[in-house]
């Protein structure tokens, strides 16, 4: 039907109210308690409306067109009412808005600028009312809430959990929770809807929540954002929490093509990023992930992307996770892929440098085997070729049979320190030692070990070195345990497994055998007062006056770090010793050669060196006449329940435990030991999601400037 808004004719659907026609339109009719994801209620009277030239001013919000009504919302009487709506809300409202979070992008600020209003006329004080900054995640201010009721309306219609309400208290009628109790108590789901309409700086999210730099979608959803491969959590969480293990496995594989293997050793920054570490502890998203891929039936393979053959052949060096991960996007895109890996297996830092209980052999062989088997589909002939125990020392020899090359070494060059004594009988690189225990060759360790380090390399020697016979494992750091790289899993399942770590120690010398000269006979530390870099960024040690220890020892591992091996010969530009430089596209200083992975970052983690090889497929592709767009939809997106109702049974649980065997018995062999998690603990696990996201899904009020 047809009508006519402030001079301008419109069309509107039938039933709609005259504020959705205006504004759908691009009339601007002020408003501020309408949200456009909530029912009307029509209490600002900022939308105040004159219909047809006469009587009282009405809500526009609460006003059904008809076919050839005249609206104007600029008559005397609509302005008048305005007027004294505005200033009745600004009378009690703080008068500074600097300091508010929502200052620049308020809609209060918004309304009163495009009103012109003063609040002189009725300002006698504002009201002092205490924050309310005693609950995680949420904080209210009561003296910026203007009473709209869009939280209460938010809380009760689109997420059907109704915590909060008007409450009559001495300083008036404010917005709360009936009791006083906490948001907890009350069964708040931490959802963020409130926090998301609310137009005002009333309630928001706790400051030093969001982090600088980070766009508003990356702090609502932080786990997604603190995930390098940008895996979509919260989605893949639903999924799980109904108990849909194909499409839970289909959202991880859209971003990643090793599951199964990130479910049992990612370093999970995701966890960290987690909003619940606010309330009782993370979501274990890793766990999940993997309680996903082993209940997987392979259903999102229909919907891999095969495109048609470019003719074009790309080389690889190194099969391990950045390399196969590329050689898997590639393939994807039609080129032929040749996988050169020196070792007899592929699997990179995934076989030789991870321990078998934390990653069988079976769990690595299944996934790169499907990497095979999906990228070859219905050809004739395998997209994607492994040639194992082959060394390729100079790229720059694979560029007349291969039209662009892959560097992506791993880190099998480990560091030692030269520390007096570093030359001892006794003394173990971690590469190799790991390497040996992986290829069933594992060093003679049976006896007083002392593991120098404090990252998770630090801790697979030393729980290696335990299953291996060792008397006794000592593990020896130069950071205090606050900030160890190691994850507290790691350091609490080695400590009962019987390894006893030193935190904060100097590694001062690796002293001689006297019974066995030339043999490491003891390791000598001494206490850190202080560490710290200098402005040279030079590490400062102040070390504790008596604070020296010996740790008696036949053998000191070095696990402090690894570098790439075979780049110094490889005629590329290196920097900090061997590692590749590499541009934002992943482009080396030879045209045609690209890097990812740890020979251009160094040793950091799984998640990031798949990260990498996704990034330079991309960049392969383009430089090979592609668009370089590697993405696949393997599973329709769906939109999320967004009345999640009240909580459930169990929702402020602690975090679930995986079964594992005890120590005593899982010290004695390789085999895996923490169990995944069974249908029933996953999905109880995966129903603590707070869901974010679904903060995301609400639409966003456009300022007046914006029609």
């Amino acid at each position: 039907m047809k009508l006519t808004i402030d001079g301008t004719e419109v069309e509107a659907r039938e039933g709609a109210s005259v504020l959705d026609a205006a504004l759908d339109a691009g009339v601007f009719i002020p408003h501020i308690c309408k949200h456009p994801d909530l029912e009307a209620v029509g209490g600002c009277r900022l939308c105040s409306i004159v219909v047809d030239g006469e009587g009282p001013a009405v809500p526009a919000c609460k006003t059904p067109v008809r076919e050839g009504m005249v609206v104007d919302s600029h008559a005397k009487a609509a302005e008048d009412v305005r007027r004294m709506a505005m200033e009745l809300i600004l009378a009690t409202h703080p008068s500074d808005c600097t300091g508010c979070p929502k200052y620049g992008v308020c809609e209060l600020q918004s309304m009163y600028q495009y009103l012109g209003v003063s609040p002189a006329r009725w300002r006698c004080r504002a009201r002092t009312v205490a924050t309310d900054d005693t609950n995680p995640l949420i904080t209210h201010m009561f003296t910026r809430c203007i009473r709209c009721g869009r939280c209460v309306r938010a809380c009760r219609e689109l997420r059907g959990v109704g915590v909060l309400d008007y409450q009559r208290t001495p300083e008036g009628i404010r917005i709360g929770i009936d009791g006083g109790v906490s948001l907890e108590e009350a069964g708040c789901r931490f959802c963020g809807a409130c926090v998301e309409v609310c137009p005002t700086g009333s309630i928001v999210d706790t400051l030093g929540l969001a982090k600088e730099g980070r766009s508003r979608e990356d702090n609502v959803v932080p786990c997604r954002s603190g995930c390098p491969a940008h895996i979509d959590i919260p989605r893949y969480l639903r999924h799980v929490k109904n108990g849909e293990w194909e499409k839970a496995t289909a959202v991880v594989r859209e971003r990643v093509p090793f599951p199964e293997t990130l479910g049992s050793i990612c370093t999970h920054n995701c966890q960290g990023e987690c909003k619940r570490n606010h309330l009782e502890g993370p979501l274990s998203i890793c766990r999940l992930k993997r309680a996903a891929a082993v209940r997987d039936t392979g259903e999102w393979r229909r919907r891999t992307r095969h495109d048609a053959l470019t003719g074009k052949r790309v080389a690889i060096l190194g099969a391990g996770p950045a390399g196969l991960t590329a050689a898997y996007y590639l393939a994807e895109k039609g080129h032929h892929v040749v996988v050169f890996e020196a070792e007899q297996k592929a699997g990179g830092q995934l076989r030789y440098g991870i321990p078998a209980y934390r990653l069988p052999d079976e769990v690595l062989d299944r996934e790169i085997q499907t990497i095979l088997d999906v990228t070859q589909g219905d050809d004739a002939e395998p997209r994607v070729e492994i040639r194992c125990g082959e060394r390729v020392r100079d790229p720059k020899a694979l560029k007349s049979e291969f039209d662009a090359v892959l560097v992506s070494v791993g880190t099998f060059d480990g560091t030692v320190l030269p520390t007096p004594g570093h030359d001892l009988e006794g003394v173990i690189r971690n590469t190799d030692f790991l390497k040996a225990a992986r290829k069933g060759e594992p060093m003679d360790v049976r006896g007083r070990v002392v593991v120098l380090g404090g990252g998770n390399v630090a801790y697979d020697c030393a729980r290696t070195a335990v299953r291996l016979g060792a008397t006794s494992v000592d593990v020896c750091c130069l950071e205090a345990e606050a900030v160890m790289t190691s994850t507290p899993e790691e350091r609490e399942e080695a400590a009962e497994e019987g390894v006893t770590l030193h935190d904060a120690y100097a590694f001062t010398s690796i002293d001689e055998s006297a019974e066995r000269p030339g043999h490491v006979g003891a390791m000598t530390v001494h206490k850190i007062a202080k560490f710290y870099f200098d402005e040279q960024h030079r590490p400062v040690t102040e070390l504790v006056e008596g604070g020296e220890l010996t740790i008696p020892a036949d053998y000191v591992i070095f696990a402090v770090g690894q570098k790439p091996e075979d780049t110094r010969d490889m005629g590329l530009e290196l920097t900090h010793g061997p590692y590749v430089v590499a541009d934002a596209e992943h482009r080396t200083s030879e045209d045609g050669v690209f890097a990812a992975g740890d020979a251009v970052t160094g040793t950091k983690s799984v998640i990031g060196a798949i990260e990498g090889g996704r990034e330079s497929a991309e960049a392969i592709d383009r430089f090979l006449g592609g668009d370089g767009d590697i993405s696949e939809v393997l599973l329709d997106a769906e939109v999320p329940v967004q009345r999640i109702g009240k909580v459930p049974a169990g929702f402020y649980d602690e975090p679930t435990e995986p079964k594992m065997e005890p120590a005593q018995e899982r010290k004695a062999d390789f085999r895996p030991y923490e169990c995944p998690f069974s249908e029933s603990e996953a999905e109880h696990e995966a129903s603590r999601c707070l869901q974010c996201d679904l903060r995301l899904t609400l639409t966003r009020p456009r300022l007046w400037n914006e029609y």
